[in-house]
């Protein structure tokens, strides 16, 4: 297993050279948005951060979710989705020539959503939290946080079912998972999150363990598979353990996010990982169980006290959790 820093765009020097002192192998990051409206990575930029990661004695394990508006014509099958569609292999194409092993991807329409930043954890942290009080009553196509859907003309806004989503995905899939194969890349799928079924009329089909077991057979193959959230798949109500178990065992978890909640799908708050309803320990047993060798992340975090934008503090705390973890796992095999 290897141990993995999120930096989304924030792959500076001081952050590359921070992530190496407190023991990561690697790191988790998209690309700087030189040329938002090209659609896709170019792979010089790749091969620049990949260089300059490794100089640092990290790899470079994941491109994150490309930028919803490279993506949410393909996702709600609006006009338009076949561009996209071939601006993604694009992506894929120059992930494999420059050696970047897996690319995230996922169905939401609204990306991650949370209607607080603010709840209130140990000695006075703060963490994110989801309420669906907060949000039955969205408009269409409201979007989120991450998302600007005013970008969708109002001509072009519908709710959308189930089985629209469904169709959609394997669209996609259909179309980009050779590509990856030919070029050596593994797509890892995201579930939604929040795990419900529709936020502003668009529906959610990526919110439990079966709906991960049809989308794994819509186009089988060994460069699609899982990114498995565990905070997702607990916010489903999931046994994690038994779906670490169940995906882990097919070889089919690219890649980890490894965190934790409490509550349920429509009520839940993040928490420091050992405060949440996953047993951490259990968890990481279970991957060492199963085989698991790839990139496991700490994902979304807690703001601490007097901690930086970045949050080196709390990414700190959560490497040295996770090595310990898997100290222990190893000292028993």
């Amino acid at each position: 297993m290897r141990l993995v820093l999120q930096m989304k765009r924030g792959a500076t020097d001081d952050n590359l050279k921070f992530a190496a002192q407190i023991g990561a192998h690697g790191i988790a990051s998209a690309l700087p948005l030189d040329k938002p409206e090209l659609g896709y990575y170019e792979f010089a930029p790749m091969v620049s951060l990949r260089s300059r990661v490794e100089s640092y004695g990290l790899k470079l394990e994941n491109i994150g979710l490309l930028p919803w508006y490279w993506c949410h014509k393909w996702i709600l099958g609006l006009p338009g989705r076949d561009e996209q569609i071939e601006n993604c292999q694009k992506t894929i194409r120059n992930m494999g020539a420059a050696g970047i092993p897996v690319l995230l991807t996922s169905i939401d329409a609204v990306r991650w959503m949370r209607t607080s930043e603010h709840k209130p954890s140990r000695a006075g942290a703060l963490a994110t939290g989801f309420d669906v009080e907060y949000v039955r009553d969205a408009p269409l196509m409201a979007g989120s946080p991450n998302v600007d859907a005013s970008i969708i003309p109002p001509e072009q806004r519908r709710p959308t079912s189930d089985d629209q989503m469904w169709d959609n995905l394997a669209y996609f899939l259909k179309a980009v998972v050779p590509v990856a194969e030919e070029a050596g890349v593994k797509l890892a799928l995201h579930p939604d999150d929040p795990p419900i079924p529709a936020i502003s009329g668009i529906a959610r089909i990526m919110r439990s363990p079966e709906a991960f077991r049809r989308a794994i057979d819509l186009v089988p193959s060994d460069s699609f598979g899982v990114c498995f959230c565990q905070g997702c798949f607990a916010e489903m109500g999931a046994d994690v353990i038994k779906e670490i178990r169940y995906f882990g065992g097919r070889k089919k978890i690219f890649f980890v996010h490894f965190r934790n909640i409490k509550g349920t799908k429509e009520h839940f708050a993040e928490t420091f990982p050992d405060e949440g309803q996953v047993d951490m320990l259990a968890a990481m047993r279970a991957y060492k169980e199963v085989g698991f060798d790839g990139g496991m992340s700490t994902d979304h975090g807690i703001r601490l006290e007097g901690d930086t934008e970045w949050g080196h503090r709390y990414w700190g705390y959560m490497m040295g959790y996770m090595r310990a973890l898997v100290q222990a796992v190893e000292s028993t095999a």
